[in-house]
């Protein structure tokens, strides 16, 4: 068995506690501490936040460590140095050293990419590490580190079987990552917002709250991207970015907010790495709008940005895990389908059979064994493509002509 296969044989087990990745980084001396931490969990909008502050940070010249998951592609992508994905080699060559201490510890699979990743960023001497939290942040690997900085993009309802059916349960979850006389910024609201609130002052936290203390402003510019002004306590900035949607502009200004946080400048122009969200593609002389909506918040949101943007109706790709909120993702995305095309990630254990997706939607519906023919079938003129990041994560090098990784996903 190799490297790969051996860890991601060890996806399917999730085991709440710390113990396991303390003892794990202790084993291996140690290499969070060589760098600054920024953690950044949420329900939706935590990766899109922790891939702008990265390139906010990266732009001021900070040698940047990224840390997100799960991947769409290739298993390399979790891990970004200076804004580059690192090798498959240098990937491999880290695990083989860490893979002994890791099954001595009984680490499970993202404990180990957890550890694997502050291993990559102490060798490229990386200044400050931008950490995506993988589900809820109490018990989350990452949050073994010590951040100078957290930040909880919003809450909702997602991992409702591990973290809790309720807004308030799941804000607990998530507020784990706060620290004592740290600033933890937040966009969430409602009732999400005032657990965390009772949180922080449980905790001795600073909560910063965008729409109160982080001040914004924001503006679609199309499909071109959006425009924002924040006004925090630590300065005020205005930026565009390249990122399509308009829940993209809360999740713009709260990384903006956090780059001001760590006493860094916020650059005029933004070029931000972040697929599958809002993305754009051409295949075969249509466009192909990614979308990785599969909770209910995010599928509201994507709905809210396309009727922004003036679309009314597009045909629909979907496809989504079976243990998601499917009858209100779909309810969302029914205002928007003039067809539904269903489909399912192949390599996804987890994911819905399309057959069983017809009775969510309204509109007219056909079934695609693969993602390959569900590309096949669409008709001329914008479509989209939503629900699962792993059925976006064939899809997506479909359109692109990339090769993809034969290996089935978990986590």
């Amino acid at each position: 068995m190799n490297l790969l296969d051996w860890l991601f044989a060890r996806q399917s087990s999730i085991k709440p506690g710390l113990e396991r990745i303390q003892r794990l980084l202790q084993l291996l001396d140690h290499p969070e501490q060589v760098f600054r931490t920024v953690l950044i969990g949420g329900t939706n909008g935590k990766g899109s936040t922790s891939a702008t502050l990265e390139a906010i940070l990266r732009a001021g010249g900070t040698k940047t460590g990224l840390f997100t998951s799960p991947h769409l592609t290739r298993f390399t992508e979790r891990f970004r140095v200076a804004g580059q994905e690192l090798s498959e080699e240098e990937v491999r060559e880290a695990l083989k050293t860490l893979k002994p201490l890791a099954e001595e510890v009984g680490a499970s699979f993202f404990e180990i990419i957890t550890a694997l990743a502050c291993v990559l960023f102490q060798k490229h001497g990386v200044e400050i590490a931008v950490m995506e939290v993988g589900m809820g942040g109490r018990f989350d690997s990452t949050n073994a580190l010590d951040p100078v900085l957290s930040v909880i993009s919003s809450i909702g309802l997602d991992h409702t079987q591990f973290l809790g059916d309720t807004l308030p349960q799941i804000a607990f979850e998530k507020s784990g990552i706060m620290r004592p006389q740290l600033p933890t910024l937040t966009g969430a609201t409602g009732e999400g917002l005032e657990t965390l609130r009772d949180q922080a002052v449980l905790r001795g936290t600073h909560l910063h709250v965008l729409g109160e203390d982080l001040e914004f402003e924001g503006r679609e510019n199309a499909w071109e991207g959006i425009t924002v002004t924040v006004k925090t306590p630590w300065g005020s900035a205005q930026t565009s970015s390249n990122l399509i949607g308009r829940y993209q502009i809360r999740n713009t200004a709260l990384a903006a907010s956090a780059a001001l946080a760590l006493g860094h400048k916020v650059p005029d122009h933004l070029k931000v790495q972040w697929p599958a969200r809002m993305e754009l593609l051409d295949w075969q002389g249509k466009k192909v709008l990614l979308d990785g909506a599969h909770n209910p918040e995010g599928a509201a949101a994507l709905v809210q940005a396309l009727r922004s943007l003036g679309v009314e109706k597009l045909p629909v790709v979907f496809g989504a895990a079976a243990d998601k909120d499917i009858t209100k993702v779909a309810a969302e995305l029914n205002s928007m389908a003039s067809e539904v095309i269903l489909t399912r990630a192949v390599l996804s254990p987890r994911a819905a059979d399309p057959e069983t997706l017809k009775t969510y939607f309204s509109a007219p519906a056909q079934v695609a064994a693969t993602p390959e023919e569900a590309l096949k079938l669409l008709p001329g003129g914008l479509s989209l493509v939503a629900g699962s990041l792993y059925l976006l994560g064939e899809i997506r090098p479909i359109i692109l002509g990339e090769k993809t990784e034969d290996r089935e996903r978990w986590q």
